[in-house]
């Protein structure tokens, strides 16, 4: 009997979290499918206007798609080595007090609500950016200035929010790998980095994978941090252009908007929605490979 209930308590918990994706999911393709029909899957996937107030509106979200693939594989691009080596000296170099001081300052950084990055972005961030850009494009007529609000600050505060993430989940991989790969590989005549290199994070694979899926995650849902820092304007996604993001599209728009307007929100939200899932897909079709005995 108890081993009955248990069961029972079990699969009762499952079911929830499956009934909770899949109600998200028809959620979504109910809200997000109307726009579609109105407006042309082609004219929002390809056009790059977004003009929902003009006399003839424009729904064209292309720019936004692209700066949000840009801003996520830049952010990781920089993120995950920095927290994949942080991970690797918290787990395999640094001393007892070394470790005693970094582990609080990484879980301090994951504590840190959105807004307070965003912030901080704001005051310590865009002037540094404004600076830079005033140097770079001192003598250009065309370029126009964004006072540091682009896409080159969204992307390193993205970097810096997603390395808690990515340090605590590979440090925990990293650590549970068995201590027999270790002094095989020095047995052999590795030194330490080599085997850190060679043997450790090779068979910590899955975890550090599993790490990055969530950073990846991290960096396409957040919304708040990098409205503040990214200008918000829709334009092509490079270093110093003020951008928009999936997330930052509905969040300025959503308190004014309506009609057909509303409904491209929610086709913009469905959008985010497919991205986050297919790159879930295709990163835990990787982890699932790297788990693979051969």
């Amino acid at each position: 009997m108890v081993e009955r209930t248990a069961q029972m308590i079990f699969t009762v918990c499952a079911s929830f979290a499956i009934l909770a994706v899949a109600s998200i999911t028809l959620y979504m393709m109910i809200s997000g499918t109307p726009a579609i029909f109105k407006v042309g899957l082609k004219d929002i996937l390809f056009e790059t206007a977004w003009e929902p107030t003009g006399a003839e509106p424009k729904y064209g979200i292309l720019y936004v798609i692209l700066t949000s693939v840009v801003g996520t594989f830049l952010a990781i691009l920089i993120g995950v080595p920095i927290g994949l080596m942080t991970a690797v000296f918290l787990a395999e170099i640094s001393g007892k007090y070394t470790a005693a001081i970094v582990k609080p300052a990484v879980e301090l950084l994951a504590g840190i609500p959105s807004v307070i990055y965003g912030l901080l972005g704001i005051y310590l961030l865009n002037p540094l950016m404004y600076r830079l850009e005033l140097v770079l494009f001192r003598d250009s007529k065309t370029h126009q200035f964004t006072g540091g609000s682009n896409l080159l600050s969204a992307v390193l505060v993205l970097a810096i929010m997603i390395l808690p993430t990515v340090i605590n989940i590979s440090q925990t991989a990293i650590e549970s790998v068995r201590k027999d790969i270790r002094a095989a590989s020095l047995a052999l005549g590795a030194s330490k980095v080599q085997t850190i290199f060679r043997a450790v994070l090779p068979a910590a694979k899955s975890g550090i994978v599993t790490a990055v899926v969530l950073g990846v995650g991290r960096a396409v849902g957040e919304a708040m941090a990098v409205t503040l820092v990214s200008g918000s304007s829709v334009n092509l996604p490079l270093p110093f252009n003020s951008v928009r993001f999936l997330t930052t599209a509905i969040v300025s728009e959503m308190g004014y908007s309506q009609g057909t307007h509303r409904q491209m929100l929610f086709t913009i939200g469905l959008v985010l929605f497919v991205f986050i899932m297919l790159i879930n897909v295709v990163l835990n079709r990787i982890l699932k490979g790297g788990g693979e005995e051969k």
